[in-house]
């Protein structure tokens, strides 16, 4: 329990200092609207959270996760990136099964006094501002269906070479080992950038 808490601690003390867009993540076509929501600026403030449609006790809650907004006011939509750290094979298990392809939609709920706050100490801009859907300042929560998601997994260096060699990623998922996610300014590593850009939902069309 107690690695398990480091690790944890260690996990989200480095995903703070990553930006409000994942690094090396490339601007997508239109309006870009990203914002981090997990690891929280403030632990004991309140923080966007994904689940399914009607269930209001059981909510996934990433290491990592970031929002970009899109659409308009009447139809709007978020596509996710997400970052998981799975100290266990049968953390990965758990934690691969609640991104699974459904047939449910997933949902993002954004709290009011999140949508409220200043994206950061040093931006005071209300983060509602920064999503492009909102025509006046919001007085409830915002929940959005997910349009897309994109999730990086974060393996023990024994676990990852076991995946690697026996196992194949789905479209969505991304893997690394958690030693390169939790080195020090690992936001700046070539090799990840380049590894996030591939999760950029214009990846998959041609360009120039």
């Amino acid at each position: 329990m107690s690695d398990r808490f480091n690790l944890d601690n260690l996990v989200r003390a480095r995903l703070k200092r990553w930006p409000q867009r994942p690094p090396g993540l490339k601007s997508r076509r239109g309006h870009n609207a990203w914002l981090r929501c997990r690891p929280a600026e403030d632990a004991n403030k309140v923080y966007p959270f994904l689940k399914l449609p009607g269930s209001n006790h059981w909510r996934t809650l990433p290491d990592g996760l970031w929002f970009n907004f899109g659409g308009t006011p009447e139809d709007p939509f978020v596509d996710i990136f997400a970052i998981e750290a799975c100290s266990t094979t049968q953390n990965l298990l758990d934690k691969r099964s609640r991104f699974a392809p459904s047939t449910h939609s997933m949902l993002a709920q954004c709290p009011l006094p999140w949508l409220l706050a200043p994206v950061t100490a040093e931006d005071t801009t209300p983060r509602w501002r920064i999503t492009g859907i909102f025509r006046e300042q919001p007085t409830h929560a915002a929940t959005l269906p997910v349009r897309e998601m994109r999730v990086l997994y974060g393996l023990k260096d024994r676990h990852y070479d076991g995946f690697v060699r026996s196992q194949m990623a789905h479209a969505h998922e991304f893997f690394m080992p958690l030693e390169k996610l939790t080195a020090e300014n690992s936001e700046q590593n070539p090799a990840l950038r380049t590894l996030i850009q591939r999760a950029s939902v214009t990846a998959n069309f041609l360009s120039g």
